[in-house]
């Protein structure tokens, strides 16, 4: 059933950012498939397709990928937004642990990227829209793995940006900043806690709730998903809330007050 309306793919679409990217895609005018690890528990959203998609697996994307161009005809953006938090100091998560953070929230977007590439650049246009974050271009303590991940996703996607332009494809950046979601609760607890940490552990836990319970509402997030899907010159990067601001401070601010200021804001020791 090929359409001729533009066909979005937003992975991680059963709540938060995911869902608002899929309602406001639907609102610009476009076929929506979302996806979840398990589609059965979703409730359903009036313009929106569901698919089982875990993107840590090679046969699921592929055989999402397959599904989407063989019912719709084409994918003209993606939206990589499936992922999921950590938290905890570094020592605490083992190398597993991190392995598996990865495998969700790094190579779960080059692996939907390696799926869609070829037929958007067969098509000579489509849009490739990477979830990142403000940890993206900053440091959080008690994040790192997190931080991490985000770091990649933000490399990764300005060099494939160079790769593919020439062929009518543009890889380009969405930058939340706190966003109020249950990221916070989904997050994965660190699997070897250490006592050391506990009482800084506890007290950035209670920073990120605050953080969390008052951010931008995902509705603000995903108005700046439809700008980079629709802009006739998209930008690279679209911050969102507080990442402007903190981009400008990082690249204007001597580096011992930025370094001072994170510890302030994460109430780490002087």
């Amino acid at each position: 059933m090929a359409t001729t309306r533009p066909v979005a793919l937003v992975t991680g679409a059963s709540s938060g950012i995911g869902k608002a990217a899929a309602l406001a895609l639907v609102e610009a005018g476009y076929e929506v498939v979302g996806t979840s690890r398990n589609t059965a528990h979703v409730t359903p959203i009036k313009g929106v397709t569901f698919l089982d998609l875990d993107v840590a697996s090679d046969e699921s994307v592929t055989t999402v990928v397959k599904a989407v161009i063989g019912r719709f005809g084409r994918i003209d953006v993606l939206v990589n937004n499936a992922g999921v938090g950590s938290a905890g100091a570094a020592e605490e998560s083992s190398v597993a642990q991190a392995q598996g953070v990865f495998d969700i929230n790094v190579f779960g977007v080059i692996r939907m990227t390696n799926a869609v590439l070829p037929h958007m650049r067969a098509q000579g246009s489509g849009r490739i829209i990477n979830i990142s974050s403000i940890v993206g271009f900053i440091p959080v303590p008690y994040m790192a793995v997190y931080a991490a991940s985000k770091h990649a996703i933000e490399g990764y996607s300005e060099s494939v940006d160079h790769e593919v332009r020439q062929y009518g494809v543009r890889v380009l950046l969405v930058e939340p900043a706190w966003t109020s979601t249950a990221f916070d609760a989904n997050s994965v607890r660190p699997d070897q806690p250490q006592q050391v940490y506990a009482e800084q552990r506890r007290v950035f836990a209670d920073y990120m709730a605050e953080a969390v319970k008052d951010g931008d509402a995902p509705a603000v997030v995903a108005k700046q998903i439809v700008a980079a899907a629709t802009d006739a010159k998209p930008k690279l990067r679209y911050a969102v809330g507080q990442s402007g601001r903190v981009h400008t401070l990082r690249r204007l601010a001597p580096a011992s007050l930025f370094d001072r200021q994170i510890r302030k804001l994460n109430r780490l020791p002087a």
